[in-house]
């Protein structure tokens, strides 16, 4: 340890501030994890999971933790899985205004629904859609930034919004009797949304040993959030989410699902995990048209994690 502390390698670690997404981060960072496994991270906030992937390529950064999105752009060859954050288990969900006829997703065929494209959102919308038997062709799509799309929403000019916590809580306040239909939990496990980790194929090539060296720091962070909850959420309510009632924060919790650290290992080791980024994948390929896309198999490596992780 003592010689890790004094070569720690500096690293570059882009992400998308939601809880799903950076919880484990900023609870490995007041553990010391990072600088107890000879890392140096530098940490650059982005607001979409296209900017973040956009930096990877272009060398801005080293690695990425995002959302729904780590099975996109992988998909193209752009980028190297090694790592899962959480499920999505409910934190996309699907409002509508009974007062404009939509009691059923059956109801939004003709109809327009807000979301934002290439999202958790819209991949929820495509399953919920499908397993309804509603083709998405059938419903009129608009794409918006999200704030943008549950803005819409609560003026009425849609009928329906498919979104991702936390914006249901504003969108309850607003308009109390919009009816919550269904939320991605109605599809879980079959079609769970998973967010993770990547880098870039060159720097999972050369730095295989640093990549190790996260997922042991990330695991602190993960396991403080499993076996300290309360504790967790109150620290991060406070240092880096301010403006995030407690609540709220814990309402975020419940939406995802995240394993102890031990425990996602046969869900990597089976195949599950590669599963269900295929899923997702082949959704993004769908609305993409992505030519070529890499398996999840390919674009996916679970031997850093099977290989770090004990037990």
């Amino acid at each position: 340890m003592p010689a890790l502390a004094q070569a720690r390698a500096p690293i570059r670690i882009g992400y998308l501030h939601t809880l799903a997404v950076d919880g484990q981060i900023w609870l490995a960072t007041h553990l010391g994890a990072w600088a107890r496994n000879g890392l140096e991270p530098q940490f650059r906030e982005f607001k979409t999971g296209l900017e973040v992937f956009e930096a990877l390529g272009g060398g801005s950064i080293d690695m990425l933790a995002t959302g729904a999105v780590i099975s996109n752009f992988p998909a193209r060859g752009k980028g190297k899985m090694f790592l899962v954050n959480s499920i999505e288990y409910a934190t996309a969900q699907l409002w509508v205004h009974a007062d404009q006829g939509i009691r059923s997703v059956a109801d939004l065929r003709g109809r327009s629904v807000a979301t934002t494209a290439g999202t958790t959102a819209h991949v929820f919308l495509d399953t919920a859609l499908r397993a309804n038997g509603v083709e998405p062709s059938e419903v009129q799509l608009q794409s918006l930034p999200m704030p943008a799309a549950v803005q819409a929403f609560i003026s009425g000019t849609v009928p329906a919004v498919a979104l991702w916590v936390p914006f249901n809580i504003a969108l309850r306040e607003k308009v109390p009797q919009a009816i919550k239909l269904v939320d991605a939990s109605a599809y879980y496990p079959q079609a769970a949304i998973v967010g993770g980790w990547a880098t870039s194929s060159a720097y999972h090539a050369r730095n295989r040993a640093i990549l190790g060296r996260v997922v042991r720091a990330w695991a602190e962070g993960n396991d403080m959030m499993i076996a300290r909850t309360n504790e967790a959420l109150e620290l991060l309510q406070q240092k880096h989410y301010p403006n995030v009632p407690a609540r709220e924060l814990k309402e975020q919790f419940g939406a995802q699902r995240v394993f102890a650290t031990a425990a996602w290992k046969p869900l990597y080791s089976s195949g599950k995990v590669t599963t269900w980024l295929q899923q997702v994948s082949d959704f993004f390929v769908r609305v993409g048209n992505i030519n070529n896309a890499v398996p999840a198999q390919q674009y996916f490596d679970p031997s850093i994690y099977l290989s770090t992780v004990k037990g």
